[in-house]
C-alpha cells in the first residue's frame, strides 16, 4: 500500500478490505474442513483498522501484531498464499508452519511478530523503536493490541518508557468492546486513552469502522513519530462480527445480543468503503480478491506438513548477533529524558 507520504485512494483501501474479508471467510471454511487444525481468531468487521494502518506505513516500518493478526499482515504486504499455508501448518508457510495462525511473522514486510500473550507486543515495539532511533533511521515501530490489554502491566510500562525515551512508536488499540467475552465496561476503570495521556503521550479516539478515518489518523501519528515527535497512542473503536475464536461456534457462547451485532453490521467497513468506489471498479476488485484467495487456498493445501523429525529446527540462530553495534557506547541524554 506504500507509505504515508502519498494520498491513498478509496479503491486502494477497498481492495485491501475486500482481500482481508474474503481471506478470513475462506480461512473459517478451512477450519471447519480440518485443514486449519488450530482454529483462528478472525478479524471480520475490523478490516478498516488493518487497511488504514497498513496504508499509513512503509514496507520497512516495523509492526508487532497480536492474536488477531491476519488482516495486519495482509495490509502490510504479506503474500496471502504463504500466510494461509502458515495457518494450515504447512512448510510452504511464511514461518515454515511453525507460527500458525497465532504467531506468524514476516520480516520481509516488517512484521516482526504476532503475540498471543496479551499486550506484550508493546515492549518489543518500544525497544525496536529505540534501537531504530539509535541507528539514525527514520523507520517507526507500531504495536497493535485490543482493549483487553489496557490493564496489562507490560503495556503500561511500555507507555512510560516510550514517553521517557521519546521513542518513534505508535500504539494502536483496536477496541472491539470485548476481552474474549468480558465487556470493556466491566474490565476497565477510566478510559483507554487516559493511560497514555497520563504519560504525556498524545492520544485520541477514532472511528475504526471507517478505513479512511483510520488512515488519516494513522498517517498523522506515523509522520509525527518519524519526524522525531515521539510516541503517539491511537484508539480505534471497532467490532468483530464473528466470535473471539472459531471455537465459539462449538461452545455456543451467548454474551452479545443479536441486536448489538446487527447494529455494528450496519457500519460494516466493507460496505462503507464500497460506497465510495464506482460499481465497475468495485466488481473488478471483488473478482480480483476472490481469485487471489482461491490461488492462496490451492497453494496452502498443496504444501507438506512439517516432519516431527524437524521439530527442533529453526529454534535458535546459528550466528551470534550483538544487540547493538557498540555495546559500550553511551546512551544520549536526549533518549533518557522526556522530550
Amino acid at each position: 500500500m506504500g507509505g504515508s507520504s502519498k494520498l491513498v485512494r478509496s479503491p486502494e483501501l477497498y481492495q485491501i478490505i475486500a482481500l482481508i474479508r474474503r481471506f478470513e471467510e475462506r480461512a473459517i471454511e478451512l477450519v471447519r474442513s480440518g485443514e486449519i487444525a488450530s482454529g483462528i481468531h478472525p478479524c471480520i468487521g475490523q478490516e478498516g483498522v488493518a487497511a488504514g494502518l497498513g496504508a499509513a506505513l512503509r514496507r520497512d516500518d516495523v509492526l508487532y501484531s497480536n492474536h488477531r493478526a491476519h488482516g495486519h499482515l495482509l495490509a502490510k504486504g504479506t503474500d496471502p498464499g504463504v500466510l494461509l499455508a502458515e495457518m494450515a501448518g504447512r512448510v510452504n508457510g511464511v514461518d515454515r508452519g511453525r507460527g500458525g495462525s497465532f504467531h506468524p511473522s514476516d520480516f520481509s514486510v516488517g512484521v516482526y511478530g504476532c503475540t498471543g500473550s496479551v499486550g506484550h507486543g508493546a515492549p518489543m515495539a518500544v525497544g525496536t523503536a529505540w534501537a531504530l532511533a539509535r541507528q539514525g533511521s527514520d523507520r517507526v515501530a507500531v504495536a497493535t493490541f485490543g482493549d483487553g490489554a489496557i490493564g496489562q502491566g507490560a503495556l503500561l510500562e511500555s507507555l512510560n518508557l516510550a514517553a521517557l525515551w521519546q521513542a518513534p512508536v505508535v500504539f494502536v488499540c483496536e477496541n472491539n468492546g470485548y476481552a474474549t467475552t468480558l465487556p470493556v465496561g466491566r474490565a476497565l476503570a477510566g478510559s483507554v486513552t487516559a493511560r497514555a495521556l497520563a504519560c504525556g503521550i498524545p492520544a485520541a479516539t477514532h472511528d475504526g469502522m471507517d478505513a479512511e478515518v483510520v488512515y488519516a489518523a494513522a498517517a498523522e501519528a506515523v509522520e509525527r513519530a518519524r519526524a522525531g515527535g515521539g510516541p503517539v497512542f491511537l484508539e480505534f473503536l471497532t467490532y468483530r462480527f464473528e466470535g473471539h475464536h472459531t471455537f465459539e461456534a462449538k461452545a455456543g457462547l451467548r454474551y452479545r445480543s443479536p441486536a448489538e451485532v446487527a447494529g455494528w453490521r450496519g457500519r460494516d467497513p466493507l460496505t462503507l468503503q464500497a460506497s465510495r468506489v464506482g460499481e465497475e471498479e468495485r466488481l473488478k476488485i471483488d473478482a480480483w480478491a476472490d481469485s487471489v484467495v482461491e490461488d492462496a487456498v490451492r497453494f496452502a493445501v498443496a504444501g507438506e506438513r512439517p516432519s516431527p523429525d524437524t521439530a527442533f529446527d529453526h529454534l535458535y540462530s546459528t550466528e551470534p548477533r550483538p544487540y547493538r553495534p557498540d555495546p559500550h557506547a553511551a546512551v544520549p541524554a536526549s533518549q533518557l529524558t522526556a522530550g
